[in-house]
């Protein structure tokens, strides 16, 4: 017989073995036969009476779990039944988690890791209870900017805020059995990497191809992190153009403030930090990524994403503090606001590519000279309406002519800025043609 998904032959016994009988127990149950080759003939084993003894309780003080242990005889040679039974909670290996899929033992990791101990708990990831920290251990900035930024947004009244933190942590559900969970920890404590390594951001400008210019890195809770990211990215990393029409002064920046906060607010809150890897930003001339490692549900696509999709949080206790403070929405809309940005902004949509375990936005940055022409239009085409709105003020009888020769601009331009004009409702033609005038409408 065959080693199978429930059948593992040994020759002698090992104490790493005890691994095999945690993935078995993790995994659907099964059985390991000691003194047996690995085509399931028996070779006997010297010492079966002893293993009786040794292997049930090494299993037991190493693992926590019970199993059955039975010698067993064939021609007249001894050998050992090992009888794993399904947990139906993990089973970890001095802190090791392995599991039996067809006849070989996987040790877990990352995402494969965090998905076995979601199916086995119930537990989202951001919703594990952590040990050895409290709420007196948590940073006060962190509860200042939540307090300021979900009092500014609405999301929280001031008798909601007035609570102590404590209570404030149990309102937002970030605890369990009054332990901290997760969420709370990376939310508001000021070096939750003690935790959780890679808690943070990483933000690096490009030269050509590979050529890193300088980089930074931003630590801290969560809170902190999405309240200096976007001032760091738009006062070191980014250069606003500076044009101006008359008195008027135009700023323009390659990549939209609002759909870059967005996607940056996303990646910190869905990011899967049982990856342990920092969220990315790499900005170069003519683009910006940002990524992240995440778990998406099954089934999706990059095309999914750029629908109308369900809101399905991987980290549903971060993102509802998130959205309790106003930095995001709900209701799977983020992208929407991030493309609508763009389009006014005058970018183009962003692009956004799926890999096996992250997830990667690419915006490109505006073309500056065309933009500024349209916008440099546009503030002309203002000032001008207002300009004649000023004249017929004073004349309310005055000819276009006249208005082209106050105003130092040609005919073709008066008559189709005041159809504007006419037709936005600012002004009316009165009368006839020879004895007319116009009146303003406030």
């Amino acid at each position: 017989m065959e080693e199978s998904q429930n059948i593992e032959w040994k020759e002698s016994w090992r104490d790493e073995y005890i691994k095999w009988i945690c993935g078995f127990s993790n995994a659907q149950g099964g059985k390991i036969y000691i003194g047996t080759d690995d085509r399931g003939k028996v070779v006997g084993v010297v010492n079966g009476k002893k293993l009786m003894e040794e292997i049930p309780n090494k299993v037991r003080d190493i693992l926590g779990i019970i199993v059955n242990v039975n010698l067993l005889d064939e021609g007249g040679k001894n050998y050992i039944e090992i009888e794993v039974y399904p947990s139906t909670y993990p089973v970890n290996y001095k802190g090791e988690y392995h599991y039996r899929t067809g006849s070989t033992k996987q040790h877990l990791k990352g995402t494969a890791l965090t998905e076995f101990l979601l199916s086995k708990t119930g537990y989202k990831w951001d919703a594990v209870p952590v040990d050895g920290v409290s709420a007196e251990d948590l940073d006060k900035e962190s509860f200042d900017i939540f307090r300021r930024e979900s009092l500014r947004t609405g999301r929280m009244s001031k008798e909601d805020l007035s609570m102590t933190n404590e209570e404030l942590l149990d309102n937002l559900g970030l605890l369990d059995n009054a332990k901290l969970k997760r969420a709370a920890v990376l939310l508001f404590h000021r070096k939750p990497e003690k935790w959780i390594t890679g808690s943070y951001v990483k933000v690096g400008m490009f030269g050509k191809g590979s050529d890193l210019l300088y980089q930074d890195e931003i630590h801290g809770s969560l809170f902190i992190q999405a309240d200096r990211v976007i001032e760091l990215i738009y006062l070191k990393y980014l250069k606003a153009t500076i044009s101006y029409s008359k008195e008027i002064r135009i700023e323009t920046y390659p990549f939209p403030r609002d759909g870059i906060r967005e996607a940056v607010y996303n990646a910190i809150m869905h990011c899967d930090r049982a990856a342990h890897i920092p969220v990315q930003i790499r900005i170069e001339e003519d683009a910006m990524y940002i990524s992240n490692n995440c778990v998406f549900p099954q089934g999706w696509t990059a095309e999914t994403l750029m629908q109308r999709h369900r809101s399905e949080p991987y980290n549903p206790d971060i993102a509802n503090a998130f959205f309790r403070a106003g930095y995001v929405e709900t209701w799977g809309r983020g992208i929407q606001k991030i493309c609508e940005a763009c389009e006014k902004n005058g970018n183009a949509i962003p692009e956004y590519t799926l890999h096996p375990g992250d997830i990667m936005i690419k915006f490109t940055a505006l073309n500056i000279s065309k933009h500024q022409n349209d916008v440099l239009d546009d503030a002309l085409d203002d000032v001008l309406e207002v300009q004649i709105i000023f004249e017929i003020r004073k004349n309310n009888k005055v000819k276009q002519s006249d208005l082209a020769s106050y105003l130092n601009v040609s005919v073709p331009s008066i008559q189709r800025t005041m159809k504007n004009l006419v037709d936005q409702g600012k002004i009316v033609r009165k009368g006839g043609k020879r004895f007319g005038y116009w009146e303003v409408r406030d």
